[in-house]
């Protein structure tokens, strides 16, 4: 979903171009740009990798002056997954996918919305179609709901934080495709996090909200029936009281 609201480019965002592949990196992370920033075994040689997840690929956590990143490829789901796996129609760079959730999330930074920040960006192209990677930062000290709620279940007003920051990004008109308890965080102090925006924008309206929230609740209701972790209709009705609070209140502002 096309990021429609135009934003003027810091000066510590450069592009690069190297041979077939493009690069869009922050200065500030990074101090030039290079195709081995994108190589999980790059960082591995460097003795820079603090962690793995394992979903549709791997996704690498490593740190870098003293700061830890997130590296995540670009694969498809589904049935067409298994024929392209990694490649996408290239129709421009700005359409791409690295460079949509690039902006969107330069975008979310700039509205002061908890989300990661994001680092580098990379584009390689072949022919019709690209690959891409994307680096962000990685937030300190949290985990996603998902582990957290097979470990424990979590207080009444932690409930009611995950529904207010919600509620932000929808006030916002942010549209989370993929909105799971695999992709909220809590960090250590119980602030609440959105992660992964990949095919995610600026989406009017608000008919997609309700619909976006039952999304949210059926990936609670699916892990408690796989694995009887702690949590509640009850827990969801905190979220949800909170989440319609936090949108009146910033209607009336």
């Amino acid at each position: 979903m096309t990021l429609t609201h135009e934003m003027q480019i810091p000066a510590n965002i450069q592009q690069k171009t190297i041979d077939s592949q493009v690069i869009l990196f922050d200065t500030n992370h990074f101090s030039t740009a290079t195709p081995t920033l994108f190589s999980g075994e790059y960082w591995q040689t460097k003795g820079a990798i603090t962690g793995q997840a394992q979903g549709r690929g791997t996704t690498y956590f490593f740190q870098h002056n003293n700061d830890e990143y997130v590296l995540r490829h670009y694969r498809r789901g589904g049935l067409i997954g298994k024929v392209l796996n990694d490649q996408y129609l290239y129709t421009g760079l700005a359409q791409s996918r690295a460079w949509q959730e690039f902006k969107l999330l330069q975008y979310m930074q700039s509205l002061g919305l908890a989300c990661p920040t994001p680092a580098a960006a990379s584009l390689n192209r072949n022919a019709l179609y690209y690959r891409a990677d994307i680096i962000s930062t990685r937030i300190p000290n949290a985990l996603d709901l998902h582990h957290i709620l097979l470990e424990r279940s979590l207080t009444a007003d932690v409930w009611q934080t995950i529904g207010q920051a919600i509620a932000k990004f929808h006030h916002h008109q942010i549209y989370h495709h993929d909105l799971n308890i695999h992709n909220i965080m809590l960090d250590a102090k119980h602030k609440a996090w959105l992660i992964d925006f990949d095919k995610c924008g600026v989406k009017q309206g608000d008919n997609w909200k309700t619909s976006n929230m039952a999304r949210l609740k059926r990936s609670f209701e699916k892990e408690q029936q796989l694995t009887n972790n702690h949590w509640e209709i009850a827990d969801w009705q905190l979220l949800m009281s909170a989440y319609r609070d936090t949108i009146e209140a910033q209607k009336a502002k």
